[in-house]
């Protein structure tokens, strides 16, 4: 297995503050797995049906990351802490947002499904490219026999400032 390297955002901290538990939404993505996002970094979601690279929640312009294709219509936008609030983040998808509270013990990390590599073949889904996944922007782990994606949102949300400015 490959060595994950450690996230320097301290806020995956959060992720273990019920005995042992982890409190996550499960947010829909598609041609790729769910993501797991640590439930008290979410600062709002709204009913949002139209496609953007910004949004403005509360006075502020968030970048926006997408968890699904551009011909599929979004009608979710979740806005999430990030490590400063010029580093909030946005995703936006479409579906239901769940809860999950699983054991850490629960949680296994696992190689991304090969279902999801992009590979050179002419396949008509959109799937994640390995070096993406490779970047360490993702890991991807396994509970109760489900693969979900685990997001270093501090790395996303810089590299779409970045991209943004």
């Amino acid at each position: 297995m490959k060595q994950i390297l450690k996230h320097s955002f301290e806020a995956v901290s959060l992720l273990t503050t019920n005995n042992g538990m982890l409190d996550v939404t499960i947010v829909p993505a598609f041609n790729q797995p769910d993501w797991l996002i640590p439930s008290s970094l979410i600062l709002g979601v709204d009913d949002y049906d139209e496609r953007t690279s910004t949004y403005a929640w509360q006075q502020q312009e968030v970048v926006v990351f997408h968890l699904l294709p551009e011909d599929q219509a979004p009608n979710k936008m979740i806005v999430l802490e990030g490590n400063t609030a010029d580093h909030r983040l946005a995703l936006q998808t479409a579906g239901e947002l769940r809860q999950l509270q699983a054991r850490i013990a629960e949680v296994k990390d696992v190689e991304l499904p090969k279902s999801f590599i992009n590979t050179d073949n002419d396949e008509t889904v959109i799937p994640l490219d390995e070096n993406v996944v490779l970047s360490y922007l993702f890991q991807a782990v396994m509970i109760e026999d489900t693969v979900y994606l685990v997001p270093d949102l501090d790395n996303i949300a810089y590299q779409l400032i970045d991209l943004d400015s």
